[in-house]
Formats: C-alpha cells, structure tokens, sequence
C-alpha cells in the first residue's frame, strides 16, 4: 500500500498544538484509536481547499477520508461518534451524561478567558516560545524573518482580545484567583480519579483539554503553575493524549464509567466552582441576549447571532457586566457560551424519574439551580459553521 493510499484512509485534523480546541479533537481522537494525521494551516491546502469549505479561518478543522468537512470540535464529536461509537467515551447514564456536557461547556467556553490570560498578559515572559509557535502553524513564508513577522502579526491581533473578553488590570486577579481555585479542586480529583467522571474519558475531559492543554500546561508560565500547584492536573493531560484507557498509575481502576450513574463525591466542588464563578457570566449572557431577541422580534430564522453580522466563531453581540469573585468584570457577550451550556441544559430538563430527582438533589448540593433554569428566549444552532438563530 502507499503512503497516498494510506493517508486516503485517514482523518485529518486542521490544527497545530497552540491550538486551544485543537487540543480537544486530538486528545478525542487519540482516546477513540481513530487514524488521523495532523496537518497545520501552513500548508498550502488549508487556504486553497478548506477556508473555501468553511467559509473563515479557523482551526480545527476534520477533513474525513471521504471529503466531508466538519468544524467545531463538538460538532467533529457528535459527527465521528455517530461512526465509530467503540471505545465508548459517551456515558449511557443519563445523570452523568448530563455532568459531562455540562463540564465540557465550562471547559470549551468558561475557561477562555483564564486560557487567553495566561498567554498573553503575560507574553513578555514567554514571547521567543510563543513566537516560535505562531511561525510554525501560520507560516508559509520562506525565511525565518519573513515568517516571525508573520507570526508577531497575528499575536497581535490575539493579544488584542483581552479587552473583548474581560481581562484588564482590575479584573486579573480575579481571574487568576478563580482558576488557581479550580487548579486546586482537579489536583484532589485527579489525585483519585483517572479521568473526569471515573475510570474512562468523556466529553468533560475533552472540553476541559481546549484550556488545560494548548495554553495552560504547555505556555511556559502557566506549565510552571500548573506542575508546581496542581501537578495531578499536569499529569491528567499527559494521559489525555494517549491512546489506551487504562493508566499504570491506576492499576486498579476499573476502566468504567461508575455504576448506577453515580458521581464521584470529588466531583461535586468542581461544580460548585464551575456554577459560582462561571454562573453570573452565563446569567449576564442569558439576558443580554434574550434582551436582543426581544428587541428584534422579526429576525428570521437563520440570521447571524453577532452585533456586527460578521462570521465568526466566537461572536459577539454587546457588552455584559457581571461579577466574579468580589470584581466587576465587563466583557462582550459570547452567545457561543450560551449554546455550548443549553446542550447541557437540554439534557438535565430531559431527564425523569430517579435520574430528575437526583439531579434536582446534585444542583441542590451545588449551587446550581438558578444557572441551569437559565433559558433562551429563541434558540441557537450552528449552521455553515456560524451561530444562527433556529
């Protein structure tokens, strides 16, 4: 067989490993034992084939053997679940099915901005590295000068977000107190657990990769964090991105979900913290954008969820201030958020019977009520690849 033959059989995943969501599709794939190759959008490809296809620039990007373009990471798992459903990473439990969409929102959105903190305010401390990773997954120019010009462009533009997403010099500490906090509740679990839900891997531990990986354990500045505060944390994400199940660390852990769709008692200050600190943001998001709806009542089905009415992964439809930890935080409201968290919130309204109940008991316990009896005044759904109103 040749190596074209070959590739022709394989997946291939549009992204690089400074990636924030990269880092989520690849570690699925590695757990899932789907043959893929990784190619960055240097390549010439990239903008003659897929930017066409998808319509911006963006990674990740799944290109299947077939041709079929799928991009956002949760859409390439519903997508590659429906075909290769073995070894199983979706919990059957429809309790803990709810936990692990909820923790996969809070990690693909809730964690943006700690993730876009990290590595950019404090770029000076880590700029050679970052430089040197910018040139290699955006640049196809020919000398080393022409793609570190590239490459400081585009950080730039990137360091340009923070305003957008709320990180100034009065809300940092707040930030930093916040993900310090949940470095310190995913070490103790980590320190029992293998993986977010027990002894397999799921969507929650894909979500929380997006930030835990790319970002925050391999930028120079937070690894150093996370290896000498939460060192069980840093170690979860080197067991992220291996393919067996089973680790030599946990020789005795069954390599299941745990049985009748219990969760682990470490478990429950995750989301505690996930519904105290993420919960006023989701809740300022909530009505905002129910505020825009209602202002807006002809827009048709289909209409770009976006202030500007640009294309765009992460849209933005106006400011929102909300509080975290003692600090007024004021950021533009990211309706990307709400859609990721409804899928979460779709499946525990759902849920009857034992399974209602002991979710009523679990958002009881947490704290959770008020933010998961958030609901949209229209919905939301991704259509060509951009947030659209349904």
């Amino acid at each position: 067989m040749t190596n074209e033959s070959r590739a022709e059989r394989h997946y291939t995943l549009w992204g690089g490993p400074l990636s924030l969501y990269s880092g989520k599709a690849r570690a699925y794939l590695i757990k899932k034992r789907i043959p893929y190759r990784e190619i960055f959008p240097s390549h010439p490809d990239f903008p003659a084939r897929i930017m066409p296809a998808v319509g911006l620039f963006v990674i990740p990007v799944l290109e299947a053997p077939d041709g079929t373009i799928v991009q956002d990471t949760t859409d390439i798992f519903e997508y590659l679940e429906a075909r290769h459903p073995e070894p199983r990473v979706t919990p059957s439990s429809p309790l803990q099915n709810a936990v692990a969409w909820l923790v996969s929102a809070f990690g693909s959105e809730g964690l943006l901005q700690a993730a876009m903190h990290y590595r950019w305010s404090y770029r000076k401390e880590q700029e050679s590295f970052l430089k040197a990773e910018f040139a290699r997954i955006l640049s196809a120019a020919a000398g080393p000068a022409a793609r570190e010009a590239q490459a400081f462009a585009v950080m730039g533009q990137m360091n340009g977000y923070l305003p957008i997403l709320g990180v100034t010099p009065e809300s940092v500490p707040a930030i930093e107190a916040s993900f310090e906090a949940l470095l310190g509740i995913l070490d103790r679990h980590f320190a029992q657990h293998p993986y977010v839900l027990g002894g397999r891997p799921s969507i929650a531990d894909f979500g929380l990769m997006a930030p835990l990986f790319a970002h925050l354990s391999r930028d120079p500045y937070p690894s150093h964090l996370m290896k000498l505060t939460a060192p069980n944390v840093c170690r979860w994400t080197e067991r992220m991105n291996l393919p067996q199940i089973g680790d030599g660390e946990f020789w005795d852990y069954a390599e299941e979900f745990p049985t009748g769709d219990d969760i682990p008692e470490t478990l429950l200050p995750l989301l505690q913290h996930i519904f105290r600190d993420w919960g006023p943001e989701l809740l300022a998001y909530e009505q905002h954008y129910n505020a825009w709806v209602h202002a807006n009542p002809s827009l048709p089905a289909g209409h770009l969820v976006s202030a500007s009415q640009e294309r765009r992964v992460h849209p933005a439809l106006g400011r929102v201030t909300y509080e975290l930890r003692g600090r007024e935080l004021r950021r533009q409201c990211a309706p990307q958020a709400l859609w990721h968290f409804e899928k979460a919130a779709a499946l525990g309204r759902a849920l009857s019977g034992t399974s209602a109940g002991r979710w009523a008991d679990l958002l009881h316990r947490t704290g959770g009520e008020q933010v998961m009896a958030l609901a949209l005044a229209r919905p939301l759904e991704r259509r060509k690849n951009v947030l659209v109103l349904a």
